[in-house]
């Protein structure tokens, strides 16, 4: 069973960066496809970036490529969302989530998690 807590959410201004965490109470967590997602009110979850086991391979939506970057400690079990130059429109419950790769490629894709964590809470105004 894998358990997925993220945390480093909150509330900033416009052009300001936050860093997320998501850390997985699981052994080996460097075995998994990680991914982050996220949902807006009234809006659909959707992808937002994604992380290959080895950290060599990344995927991010369009919205937020050259903005965000996720990255992977195998050792902590923790993987990273840093976020810059947040919009308004960037407000959102995130949540991480395992991800099974898609012809061996890691991307953020709804249809392929396993497990999600419990989400934490962004607002950019």
């Amino acid at each position: 069973h894998v358990q997925l807590v993220e945390s480093g959410g909150g509330a900033v201004q416009a052009g300001g960066s936050l860093r997320l965490s998501c850390s997985a109470t699981v052994r080996y967590v460097g075995l998994y496809c990680m991914g982050w997602f996220r949902q807006a009110p009234g809006k659909e979850r959707e992808g937002v970036a994604a992380i290959a086991t080895g950290g060599g391979g990344t995927y991010y939506a369009d919205s937020v490529m050259g903005r965000f970057t996720i990255s992977r400690d195998n050792a902590k079990n923790t993987v990273y969302l840093q976020m810059n130059s947040l919009k308004p429109e960037d407000t959102a419950m995130y949540y991480c989530a395992t991800v099974t790769p898609i012809g061996g490629l890691c991307v953020a894709r709804m249809s392929r998690v396993s497990y999600w964590g419990q989400g934490t809470q962004v607002t950019v105004s």
